[in-house]
């Protein structure tokens, strides 16, 4: 069917995918379908995909079924993730010269552009030095990684790299690497999409753009050319009504709608913003709410292109030829929201924002929100909680207790503050709450305010914007008074790489053990993240992070109490915080298109330490046998053998047994590498010092390290060592105490496959490949949870690991497993779309059951059958190059 009509704007000549043409071929009202959902049916009209198309014009919003083929316009990475990623394809290109052919048959089939903002860490803070001090050591230990990415740069066509110093992924994609409507050769228009390796690429759906973050596995399929596939999803429409109140921030209603719509159980689904509120929230506030979808549990928080989405093209320096283009196109192919039509969702939430109020979350979990006048309260109920995602598992007498720091005559008490940090994607990218920390900040120092010095503090803008407009507005001076000193243009806290606290600070936590707090401005606060040697860790806005700061202690009730008494004066938080006027003076005055077209010109050649960075050439890469950062992985050592899936599923021993919400964050290793471990003994070992461990982050292009730390999470919980926390099991064959690396390792030489058994909501958070490649590698075949993530499950299929989910209102422990037994699964040679699994598990009595397997479509099953995603695609390449 031809569905393209032309479209003129500014005398030039389109084509585009009519949406109503398509819809009304089908005897279907365009005006039914959420604006997500029309995103999807003109990528898969573009890409002829007729059946697939037929099944989703056919979406029946109150019962969702089969799947969709997802075809990214683009894909972005970050460097953590981006680097194992590009790793990856550099290994598939040695493979493709080994089976004798062309390694230029890899290479990224749609433009793919990685931003270096994870690698930075928190060194140095609290100085006028700290940006430059912390930017040196990034380079210095992360050389080998930046040489293997300038190799890429020029290996691989379609392949850009936004240097360190810019920015922080998200921010960059919103403010300068999307242009929402794009074209292609043929003068096609079509919605700007993509998928991102970072969990947070939903940021971007702010803009009206769909997109989502994917396991790099996922990515690399993509950026190959492979469809992602996943289940038509349920669409939510969240109607917003009203208007934040003065003195509600962003960042509050980011944290009320993560706790709101994690009890809607909106997990996978769409969510899809509307409503008479909508059109109130500036474009950074509705990015703010997008980007926090992976904490709600949603596949993406998507805000139709309207009016204010203009506005912002306009204000971040986009040609007036792109914005009248955009609004032309979403106008005439219906992608524009204006209020006079609501689709048929799934169901509907309704907001009131006038009922959003200042709010933290913590102290172990983004969704648990806490309203700021229950803050102290809430933390002293934790401490005796039982141990757990809401409790410390401690006694009354915890709250008060009180411990010298070494070699001083200051003492830290039980929730006092040991890190407040400016940080993370979410906030720093919206002017609102940066500007509102700034102007508090001011009024503080303006008092005589001070943060006290046993706190360690940092300032990461979200890109170079941030700085120019609060240079412009003199708010840069009384942050760094108060010791928010930039340090550098990256995720930093919100990713763990925080940094070292004071040494005697630390020496007093190990020896202490004592439950100190951060707050920070992040997005994610699980346990051992932030921090390893703080356990109560808060997310706020900018503002209170410093409000926080000042106040020194995470029991102070700043809604009650004083913050400080300076020269015998109280002063209250209402003393400091800014009012609605003083905010919208200062943006509206010192934030215009020319700093944006200033930050971004000629970005990618930018940066002169980047630019001096000397690699090898040539279409494959030259590996050293002595990186310990980058590595050939051996994913594709068997390439080409049978499998022997149905085999070895029997006898499975269980290498961990977990509880409920176990994280990637527990699973995949990240932050600091600790010198008693697997992967501190194997860094050891090559010779390195302490001090050159650097991060598991920075590391991921090494498997010898990143297996080693493989659910080596200090806090993680393993149910077969109760009484041990860390990354730790139980040696079934000898009862011995091992690492769970070791014990892998042991398992592996005596020729026995393991399983993983676990909870519900397995595999939450980042979209970390790690977490299902570390698992790979450790010998496990499967895992069985009572529920998954998206991305986790869809990476573990791609890995060759097995999902299976236990059958509704079954448990571990409701059928009576330990752990010690040994499983068995009856699986078919020909599997099918969840298919039920007979398992048998061997302990003291014989245990017969039913689980799902959780191969979710077709291709999953594709990939099953060739080891993997990465290998379908070799095969896929290799065939269409002999043809």
């Amino acid at each position: 069917m031809d569905w393209k009509k032309e479209l003129v704007v500014n005398d030039e000549h389109y084509t585009y995918f009519d949406l109503p043409s398509i819809t009304a071929a089908y005897q279907k009202d365009i005006t039914a379908y959420p604006y997500s959902i029309r995103v999807l049916i003109e990528s898969l009209a573009r890409h002829e995909e007729i059946a697939d198309l037929e099944n989703l014009v056919n979406f029946n919003a109150k019962n969702p079924t089969g799947v969709v083929p997802f075809r990214p316009s683009r894909v972005v990475l970050q460097d953590f993730t981006g680097v194992p990623a590009v790793v990856d394809l550099a290994a598939m290109r040695d493979a493709v010269v080994k089976l004798d052919g062309d390694p230029r048959i890899i290479n990224p089939e749609i433009p793919v552009t990685l931003v270096v903002d994870h690698s930075v860490q928190v060194d140095c803070a609290g100085t006028k030095e700290s940006l430059s001090y912390n930017t040196e050591k990034e380079f210095e230990r992360n050389h080998e990684r930046y040489q293997f990415l300038k190799w890429a740069q020029q290996a691989f066509d379609n392949f850009e790299v936004v240097p360190p110093e810019t920015g922080i992924i998200h921010q960059v994609n919103l403010e300068y690497l999307s242009d929402v409507i794009l074209k292609n050769e043929k003068n096609i228009l079509f919605p700007d999409s993509l998928e991102g390796t970072d969990s947070h690429t939903t940021m971007i759906n702010g803009l009206g753009v769909l997109g989502w973050g994917v396991g790099g596995i996922e990515a690399e399929a993509a950026i190959l050319g492979e469809a992602s596939y996943f289940p038509t999803p349920e669409v939510i429409g969240v109607e917003l009504t009203g208007s934040l109140s003065p003195g509600a921030t962003a960042t509050d209603l980011a944290l009320y709608l993560t706790e709101l719509l994690r009890n809607e159980k909106v997990v996978g689904k769409f969510v899809e913003y509307f409503g008479s509120g909508y059109k109130t929230l500036s474009l950074s506030d509705r990015a703010t709410i997008a980007n926090m979808a992976p904490e709600y549990g949603a596949t993406c928080g998507f805000c139709p292109i309207d009016e204010e989405t203009l506005a912002y093209l306009r204000l971040t320096g986009r040609t007036e030829e792109q914005v009248q283009l955009v609004a032309a196109y979403a106008k005439q192919n219906r992608l524009f929201y204006d209020g006079t039509e609501t689709p048929e969702y799934t169901r509907v939430i309704h907001l009131d924002l006038s009922t959003v109020q200042s709010s933290i979350a913590g102290p172990k979990r983004p969704q648990d929100r806490i309203l700021l006048a229950e803050v102290a309260d809430n933390f002293a109920t934790s401490l005796t909680n039982v141990n757990g995602p809401k409790g410390f598992g401690l006694n009354e007498k915890e709250l008060t207790r009180q411990e010298k720091i070494a070699g001083t005559n200051t003492a830290l008490e039980t929730g006092d503050l040991a890190l407040a940090a400016i940080t993370s994607c979410t906030n720093t990218s919206n002017p609102s709450v940066m500007v509102a920390a700034g102007l508090l900040a001011k009024k503080a120092v303006d008092l005589g305010m001070q943060v006290p010095a046993t706190i360690k503090t940092s300032l990461a803008p979200g890109s170079k914007i941030v700085t120019q407009y609060l240079e412009k507005g003199h708010l840069l001076e009384p942050l760094a008074e108060l010791g928010f000193d930039i340090v550098g243009y990256g995720c930093t806290t919100c990713i763990g790489n925080s940094g070292p606290l004071a040494e005697e600070i630390e020496t007093t936590l190990k020896e202490s053990d004592l439950v100190v707090s951060a707050v920070l401005s992040g997005n994610r606060n699980f346990e051992g993240r932030i921090h390893p040697l703080i356990k109560a860790n808060y997310l706020a806005s900018p503002p209170l992070v410093i409000a926080y700061a000042l106040a020194g202690s995470i029991k102070k009730d700043l809604t009650k109490e004083a913050i400080a008494v300076v020269n015998g004066k109280e002063i209250y938080l209402k003393d400091l915080w800014p009012t609605q006027e003083e905010l919208a003076t200062y943006i509206n005055e010192f934030l215009e298109p020319a700093d944006f077209q200033k930050a971004y010109e000629n970005v990618y050649q930018s940066n002169e330490r980047w630019n001096q960075i000397e690699t090898s050439e040539g279409d494959c890469y030259d590996w050293d046998d002595a990186s310990t950062y980058i590595a050939n992985p051996p994913f594709f050592e068997n390439l080409g053998a049978a499998i022997d899936d149905t085999e070895s599923l029997k006898n499975l021993q269980v290498l961990a047994k977990f509880g409920d919400t176990v994280t990637t964050d527990h699973i995949s290793p990240a932050g600091n590498i600790s010198l008693q471990s697997p992967a501190g003994n194997y860094l050891k070992e090559h010779g390195l010092a302490y001090k050159d461990f650097n991060s598991f982050g920075s590391r991921r292009g090494n498997h010898e390290v990143m297996m080693r730390g493989t659910f080596g999470n200090i806090r993680i919980q393993n149910q077969l060592t109760p009484e041990t926390t860390g990354g730790y099991t139980k040696l079934a064959t000898t009862g011995e105490e091992l690492s769970i690396y070791d014990a892998a390792m042991r398992y592996q030489q005596e020729k026995i496959g393991t399983i993983i058994l676990a909870g519900k909501d397995y595999g939450m958070g980042s979209s970390r490949d790690w977490a299902a490649k570390g698992t790979n590698l450790l010998g496990v075949k499967a895992v069985l949870a009572e529920s998954y993530e998206r991305i986790h499950r869809s990476n573990l299929v791609m890995m060759g690991v097995i999902p299976f989910e236990y059958l509704l209102g079954q448990t571990a422990d409701s059928l009576g497993l330990t752990g010690q037994e040994r499983y068995s699964f009856v699986f078919p040679e020909e599997p099918a779309i969840n298919q039920l699994i007979d398992v048998i598990a061997v302990g003291d009595t014989e245990i017969h059951f039913q689980v799902k397997l959780r191969f979710d479509s077709v291709a999953d099953i594709s990939y099953w059958k060739n080891q993997g995603i990465l290998p379908l695609v070799i095969h896929k390449k290799m065939q269409k190059e002999q043809v």
